[in-house]
């Protein structure tokens, strides 16, 4: 489902116009973003949290010519899917 879909079905099931609805949406990555910046976890209780994780530097290979490379530490947005989420996927 993409985001124009997923406009269109928080529309049909609020009654609120698909493009208020892009609004909506638009809104709530925004602020998850903003708060991933400043290094905040998000959490949405039943569906998931949205949490800042660090990975080390390491080595790796560069899979065209095998050579060494190494790979600088850096931060990442990770994601763990809430118990109601985790019970409406199985």
């Amino acid at each position: 489902m993409r985001k124009p879909e997923l406009a269109a079905a928080i529309a049909e099931r609020t009654g609120m116009t698909r493009e208020k609805a892009g609004e909506v949406i638009a809104a709530f990555t925004h602020q998850v973003s903003a708060a991933a910046a400043r290094g905040e976890d998000v959490s949405l209780i039943g569906f998931g949290t949205f949490n800042i994780r660090s990975r080390e530097a390491r080595n790796g290979r560069n899979p065209q010519t095998g050579a060494s490379i190494q790979i600088p530490a850096s931060k990442t947005v990770g994601f763990k899917a809430g118990k109601a989420l985790k019970d409406a996927v199985q």
